[in-house]
């Protein structure tokens, strides 16, 4: 029953640790491959999922605290192998009579320590396929993830508790990390079934070279990002009723117009805006546009809306202030679902503008710099 209480937690708790990573996971792949390809992320998220499962495993049931107020016995085994000598003297398993192999291999003598083989095996798999980690590597990597676990216990789980409620064994470290090792060997036998690592790359890149309507709007998005923390550093030095104006202006018209159609966030994502005769008027006028109709229409319809409500003394009737919020999010959403959809905006033939991706632009560069 620990063992089906753990995994309930960590299927309960993954959406959580899911989502923090999400924004991550996105950058780091439209950075490096200019795409984000499903059956990796379907292997990264199973990997972190496995984590957390076998994470959980270690430490819970979490005793009450009360329980763990005094020391109780040893809290460490520093004899290796002790296992073996354990399952000989506590179980039923006779060398001469193999009548008593099954009963023996159901005794918790048996599976305790056949447990700590099997929860690490998929780890060295992991390590093998994806993370191209050699035969070393995965036995320290093995090594060191038991030892995080023996640690967690030992230290009371990092010291909430006053003392440690489960024993640190050395005989953890051996089995988890052979665990590890098998799981590399047993991957052997499957690999040719998986596409490599390799072949998930090349697709990747393959993709990454035209520009979805979602590596746009992430673009946009970190490009704003940007503007906010610029904008919140600067104005802590300098205050300044224009302020917002002229780092809009520099960061999507000046800097774009000579780091060849690229802001902080486009490079980053590997895009660049390309426009007719590299003009600075049209770059100009471009931002004028999107910044009323993002932003002042928006506000402007907000402002209008509540001005409505407080002259007819409506205060109280709060879905009318609810419509105008949804009108506003509405508005953002149509954009955005026909970005991604269409990977195109009216104004976009407005203006002349397109975005091209500089996976190959990077490449080219990275081949000539190593030469």
């Amino acid at each position: 029953m620990n063992y089906v209480t753990a995994i309930k937690t960590a299927i309960f708790v993954f959406p959580i640790i899911a989502f923090l990573f999400t924004i991550p996971f996105i950058l780091h792949q439209y950075h490096k491959y200019g795409s984000i390809n499903r059956y990796r992320a379907l292997i990264i998220y199973s990997f972190i999922l496995y984590l957390i499962v076998i994470y959980f495993l270690v430490i819970l049931p979490l005793p009450n605290i009360k329980d763990v107020s005094i020391p109780k016995g040893r809290t460490m085994n520093l004899v290796p192998f002790a296992f073996v000598s354990d399952f000989l003297t506590n179980s039923s398993f006779l060398f001469n009579d193999s009548s008593t192999y099954l009963k023996a291999f159901s005794e918790p003598s048996f599976y305790v320590a056949a447990f700590n083989i099997l929860m690490t095996i998929p780890f060295g798999m992991y390590l093998r396929y994806y993370f191209k980690c050699s035969f070393k590597k995965v036995f320290l990597c093995g090594f060191l993830l038991s030892l995080f676990f023996e640690l967690t216990q030992l230290t009371g789980l990092y010291f909430i508790y006053p003392y440690p409620y489960r024993l640190f064994d050395v005989d953890d470290l051996i089995l988890n990390t052979f665990g590890s090792l098998l799981g590399y060997l047993l991957f052997g036998i499957i690999k040719g079934i998986l596409p490599t690592r390799e072949q998930i790359d090349k697709i990747s890149l393959e993709k990454g070279k035209s520009v979805s309507g979602f590596r746009r709007l992430t673009s946009f998005c970190l490009d704003i990002l940007i503007c906010l923390v610029l904008y919140v550093g600067i104005s802590l030095v300098f205050n300044n009723k224009f302020l917002k104006y002229i780092l809009l202006f520099t960061y999507f018209v000046i800097i774009p117009y000579f780091y060849n159609g690229k802001t902080l966030g486009s490079s980053f994502l590997k895009l660049r805006l390309e426009f007719p005769n590299k003009t600075f008027l049209r770059l100009s006028l471009r931002l004028v546009f999107l910044y009323f109709y993002y932003f002042f229409f928006n506000y402007f319809i907000l402002t209008f809306g509540f001005s409505l409500i407080n002259y007819f003394n409506l205060e109280k009737e709060l879905y009318l202030v609810l419509l105008l919020i949804f009108i506003s999010m509405l508005f953002y959403f149509i954009n955005i679902f026909y970005l991604i959809v269409k990977n195109k905006l009216f104004y976009d033939r407005l203006f002349k503008t397109k975005y091209i991706s500089t996976i190959l632009e990077d490449e080219k560069d990275t081949e000539t710099n190593e030469f």
